[in-house]
């Protein structure tokens, strides 16, 4: 097929030798199967901001670092060079999750390289050596259910001791090869620690894998491996083989609300009375 002129520049490098076919077209980036030397890789060609669709919520942005500080000051303000240092931390959010979910032993396509924009990676391919196919477009037993949730919540668990949460995780976001699932698009990735929404982004992602794992093998739907994680990870004792069970219990201790009324009064009167005006006593002539 004819070069994408953003792949212009790759081609022209050496970096990719031919370009074979677009693979898909989504509100982020376009994607397209690339041969460099003998072996196939994929070639993530991000969109532009404007041709974006996807936004950079602050809720995804809040804890991450920017080592350089006068790029963090120009990302602060509105001007056109921040704007621009903004967009190029949010592409490089997901090429940093990538490297370091990959060490981490997450099944994610391993990363070659970011440059202009593309990052070039592994072709995630089934046993025919063709694309593999997104989650959502593949037919489940219930006993493959239950053994690619365990694998996904596995890498949940490996993610988060990686400092990460995914933050969008779906079926539309996972590919299935020949091993199970892969875990793909993290550009919107979440610092664990630095976040305040990590735990919510946590638990609705665990959440979006157990109800369509559900949809094979119901017993799943009555699972709570979101709260059980985020518990072991804000006890401090989460780790990466950590076995989990899928049973949270809930605090069900009833709040009696007569002391809880009490506890308020007293805090009322005790502000009322550092606030009461000061009168100085006149002494008596």
């Amino acid at each position: 097929m004819k070069v994408p002129k953003r792949l212009q520049p790759l081609v022209d490098d050496g970096m990719i030798d031919e370009v074979i076919a677009q693979l898909m077209s989504g509100k982020e980036a376009q994607v397209y199967v690339v041969r460099c030397g003998d072996g196939l890789r994929c070639a993530k060609v991000f969109k532009e901001a404007r041709q974006r669709s996807f936004k950079q919520a602050v809720q995804y942005q809040e804890g991450r670092k920017e080592r350089n500080s006068r790029r963090a000051r120009a990302m602060s303000k509105k001007t056109r060079y921040g704007q621009k240092e903004q967009e190029q931390a949010w592409l490089n959010a997901e090429v940093d999750a990538l490297y370091r979910l990959a060490s981490a032993g997450v099944r994610v396509p391993r990363p070659y390289g970011f440059v202009d924009g593309v990052l070039l990676m592994e072709l995630v391919a089934d046993d025919e050596g063709y694309a593999a196919p997104r989650l959502d477009d593949v037919i489940l037993s219930a006993e493959q259910a239950r053994d690619y949730h365990a694998q996904v919540m596995a890498d949940v668990v490996r993610m988060l001791c990686a400092g990460l949460v995914h933050g969008d995780l779906s079926e539309f976001n996972v590919l299935v090869d020949r091993h199970g699932p892969v875990i793909i698009d993290l550009p919107q990735a979440v610092d664990a620690a630095g976040n305040n929404n990590a735990a919510m982004m946590l638990e609705r992602d665990v959440d979006n894998m157990r109800a369509y794992f559900g949809r094979f093998a119901p017993e799943l739907l009555t699972t709570d491996y979101g709260k059980e994680i985020w518990a072991l990870y804000e006890g401090g004792k989460l780790h990466p083989d950590s076995p989990l069970t899928g049973y949270f219990e809930h605090d069900t201790t009833s709040v009696d609300v007569g002391d809880l009324m009490a506890v308020i009064d007293d805090v009322r009167a005790e502000q009322a009375e550092r606030t009461a005006p000061a009168w100085d006593e006149q002494d008596d002539d």
